[in-house]
Order: structure tokens, then C-alpha cells, then sequence
């Protein structure tokens, strides 16, 4: 059997791991993101940050609030703003849909995994999230605990 080459375009940038810790997420969505030439540049060398930031529906766009794109050393005179509001690229179904979740239903979108397509373009996948209360996420801990236990049981043979 004939193992498929792995696309080297392909790479996740920035993970937000303490999403599904702190929401229950019910749907994702991949979006296009739009980015200057220097922070294209400063993804490539894996220098970002998502964890503190979210997506909002402003005036019918699609916008990427406090996210962290360290400046490109080489980009002097034209480097970026850091934490700018980046537009995410949806089409108008789905950006209705997303208000529609966000405005009516109370979700939240949570940006889940920074990364590069396998055609080299930056894609954000977000998040439709409601967030957790104390005891869920003590549900979520308890739940994890006894997979770990369980996973060890199973390997001792006890």
C-alpha cells in the first residue's frame, strides 16, 4: 500500500486549546482571512496568538477582534499593526447564519486553529459556541479523569 505524500502546504499556525474547555461548541466554520503582506510573512515563522481573541458580525462583515500576529522583523517601514481587527472572508448565507446565531440565539464564535490550507492560504476555523458554566466544565474534568483512568486499566490489565 502506497502511503499519500503529505501536503507541505498544510500547517496549523495557532491552536486554541482552551476553547472546548470553556464552551460547548455546536458547529464550526472555515473562513478566509485578510492579511497584509507582513503578516502573512510573520504566520509562516509561527509567531501568533488566538486564545484571547473572538469573531463578531459588525454593520454586515465579519470581523476577527484581538487576535496577535507578532511583528515581522524584516517588514520596517511596512510592518503591521499587532492586534488589529482582521476581516474574515464568509459568504452572505453563511454570515447571516452567523449573525442569526450570534444576535437571536446568544452563541458565541470562538476561533479554534490558525493555519494554512493545502493551497498555502491562511484559514481561520471558527468556533459556534455557548459558553460553559462552573459545573460543566467540572462535568468536562470528571469526564477526562475517567477516560485517562480507564485508558490506564485497560493497559495494566487490572
Amino acid at each position: 500500500m502506497v502511503k499519500p505524500k503529505e501536503n507541505p502546504n498544510y500547517k496549523v499556525i495557532a491552536e486554541n486549546r482552551r476553547a472546548r474547555y470553556d464552551y460547548a461548541i455546536e458547529d464550526d466554520i472555515e473562513c478566509g482571512i485578510i492579511l497584509e503582506g507582513s503578516e502573512v510573512k510573520s504566520l509562516r515563522e509561527n509567531s501568533s496568538n488566538i486564545a484571547e481573541s473572538y469573531a463578531a458580525v459588525e454593520e454586515g462583515e465579519l470581523w476577527l477582534v484581538n487576535s496577535y500576529i507578532a511583528p515581522y522583523e524584516q517588514a520596517k517601514t511596512f510592518g503591521h499593526e499587532e492586534k488589529r481587527r482582521r476581516k474574515l472572508l464568509v459568504s452572505r448565507k453563511e454570515l447571516s447564519r452567523l449573525w442569526n446565531e450570534t444576535q437571536r440565539k446568544g452563541m458565541t464564535l470562538v476561533p479554534l486553529v490558525l493555519y494554512f490550507n493545502h493551497k498555502g492560504l491562511a484559514k481561520i476555523k471558527l468556533g459556534i459556541a455557548k459558553g460553559k458554566k462552573h459545573h460543566d466544565k467540572r462535568e468536562t474534568d470528571a469526564k477526562r479523569d475517567w477516560g485517562r483512568q480507564k485508558q490506564r486499566l485497560l493497559r495494566h490489565g487490572e
